[in-house]
């Protein structure tokens, strides 16, 4: 089990990304532009709203108590009951834009992202972890929802509350405001310095919360070998190490959020007492009026909770950074095998399927020192059956993973139709081939949803039809729901051999011109796979058929067998010139029928 992380990921770590990450953001959010406005517009009108109280402040102080009018202080009280009407309205409004906006633009980037991820190649899969994919579709996105739906909210109330709150300052006193702008440069440095820790360090620990989350996904997923080898100790043992990485990591990351608060607060009310400690002597002095102090003293406690609010948020900023980083890695993801811009045609209405793969030399992506295939040369004509056979390593299912274009060959050239592959769009190509793989895949949906996979939009009589055809007509309406019935998470419901005709099914239903049965009927016992041979030969009847099987005995009605070995065609015949030949099919089916 592979418990490395991904190539590449701890140099992509130190790629300082930081807060321009962030900008990835807009696009997502762009479509929504209108909460957008709306959530300004309201934040403007809350904020303007607040920046007003302590002139009414100074006003009641000044005018009110001095002069024992209680008509003003009726109608100062009044006004600011007015004032916090439009507070509550307009910040009603802006939570209400902006968390609709956040659930609108991570429903967006989700949906966006997974369709992304789904359109990249075997490649990709094979150096990346599906349970830390998850966790980025998950947790990486779920914090930057609440990013947008909170924390920036948040960031942004609090520097226009700074921004409003500093230049009343000015206005109000420009003596004491002098004073207060001499520490900003204190107050802004921690925040500066511990932020870029922060969002290191908050970087760190998704990328360890992904570890254990792949851990989970391939112990969970692989539940009956872990029982058989009885790793129930030894797998809890290796989860409960990743997260207790992730826990170290997290701790450092609250640490270091907890002495940016500590250090923020310091600063900040030291900076409001001493401004304060200044204004109070111009007072008794008698060089400043009262109520102006108030005033000055309600915009110093504004802006000082604002510097509050931002150092309090800027450790989940930079933590969303670091996530929307992650996510963003996996966008950069570019598939090395994809559609060219203007793709031939194939022929209409249908592919004849006739396949020439000249002169092929393939090493895997991961595996680039070992030669998959290499001087390989084969041509299929249409309607003819070839069976590809020879021991296990030999190159048979990098065939059919070359035909059907999960990877392209380093040297040479694959023809569908006299057309290379690499000149066809995907879905054409792979619309033409129906493949029955070894490792038959079963979703958690119902046995008609399984079987319909071959072919979308079927109708319910069709699906039945290819189910009798594979001989699975008679378990599934056994089943509780029949064809209705839920299979399980991997077809948890079903034997192996059942799982094995509903794959067989899905292939019948696809009806496509080319075959590709990999040990198709592995998993059957002598009855079944006897009825479904004959449903095969059925099937195969107008379509060209490539099979890859061990057992010999199948693959003896095939028009020509291919036998391979290290990555090369070593032979090909019938069954019976094979073994007059002798070599290696002869060998493989001396000791096959032995046993």
């Amino acid at each position: 089990m592979n418990t490395t992380p991904s190539p590449n990921r701890d140099e992509k770590k130190t790629r300082r990304g930081h807060l321009g990450s962030l900008r990835r953001l807009w696009p997502f959010m762009r479509p929504h532009w209108r909460l957008v406005v709306g959530w300004l517009i309201f934040l403007g009108l809350s904020s303007g709203s607040n920046l007003t109280l302590p002139v009414a402040v100074r006003h009641m102080i000044n005018h009110g108590f001095n002069g024992a009018d209680p008509q003003v202080i009726n109608r100062t009280f009044m006004a600011l009951f007015g004032v916090a009407l439009v507070i509550a309205i307009a910040t009603a409004m802006r939570f209400y834009c902006i968390t609709l906006l956040s659930e609108r633009s991570l429903a967006t980037m989700r949906s966006k992202l997974y369709d992304h991820l789904v359109r990249l190649d075997l490649g990709f899969y094979e150096k990346s972890r599906v349970g830390e994919l998850i966790s980025r579709l998950g947790t990486d996105t779920e914090l930057v929802q609440t990013l947008v739906g909170s924390v920036i909210s948040v960031a942004l109330r609090s520097v226009v509350m700074l921004i409003g709150a500093t230049v009343a300052m000015i206005i109000t006193s420009p003596r004491l405001a002098g004073l207060t702008a001499l520490v900003i440069p204190a107050v802004m440095l921690p925040i500066l310095i511990f932020g870029r820790r922060v969002q290191r360090l908050s970087r760190h620990s998704q990328d360890r919360l992904a570890d254990a989350a792949a851990i989970a996904n391939e112990t969970l997923n692989a539940a009956q070998a872990v029982k058989a080898y009885a790793r129930e100790e030894i797998e809890s043992e290796r989860y409960g190490g990743a997260i207790q990485r992730a826990l170290t990591t997290a701790r450092r990351r609250i640490g270091m959020r907890s002495g940016l608060t500590a250090a923020v607060i310091t600063l900040v009310f030291g900076a409001i007492t001493l401004v304060l400690w200044a204004g109070a002597r111009d007072v008794l002095a008698g060089e400043l009026n009262a109520g102006v102090l108030g005033q000055f003293v309600l915009y110093a406690i504004f802006a000082a909770g604002s510097v509050g609010s931002v150092s309090g948020v800027w450790g989940e900023v930079m933590r969303a950074s670091g996530a929307m980083e992650r996510i963003g890695e996996l966008f950069d993801e570019i598939p090395e095998v994809r559609s060219p811009p203007t793709p031939t045609p194939l022929p209409s209405p249908r592919a004849q399927g006739a396949l020439h793969m000249q002169d092929i030399e393939f090493r895997y992506p991961t595996r680039p020192d070992a030669i998959a295939l290499h001087d390989f040369d084969l041509q299929v004509q249409p309607g003819e059956t070839v069976a590809l056979v020879g021991p296990s390593g030999a190159g048979k299912s990098t065939v059919f993973a070359l035909l059907l274009r999960f990877y392209d060959p380093q040297r040479g050239r694959i023809t569908l139709d006299g057309v290379d592959l690499r000149a066809l769009a995907l879905p054409d190509l792979r619309g033409a081939f129906a493949l029955v793989p070894q490792e038959t895949v079963i979703f958690g949906g119902s046995a008609a949803e399984n079987i319909r996979f071959g072919r979308a939009g079927a109708s319910d009589e069709a699906v039945r039809e290819a189910a009798i055809a594979a001989e699975a007509d008679s378990f599934l309406r056994e089943l509780e729901d029949g064809y209705d019935t839920e299979l399980g998470e991997r077809g948890v419901r079903l034997s192996g051999g059942q799982r094995q005709r509903v794959a067989i099914a899905r292939a019948i239903l696809r009806d496509a011109p080319i075959l590709l049965l990999d040990e198709a009927t592995s998993a059957l016992d002598a009855q079944s796979e006897a009825a479904i041979q004959q449903a095969l030969a059925h099937l195969e009847k107008g379509r060209t058929t490539l099979v890859i099987a061990h057992r010999l005995a199948t693959v003896q009605r095939a028009d020509r067998i291919v036998v391979m070995d290290g990555g090369r065609i070593i032979a090909q015949g019938t069954h019976e010139s094979l073994l007059r030949e002798g070599g290696l099919y002869a060998e493989l089916a001396r000791l096959q029928f032995a046993a």
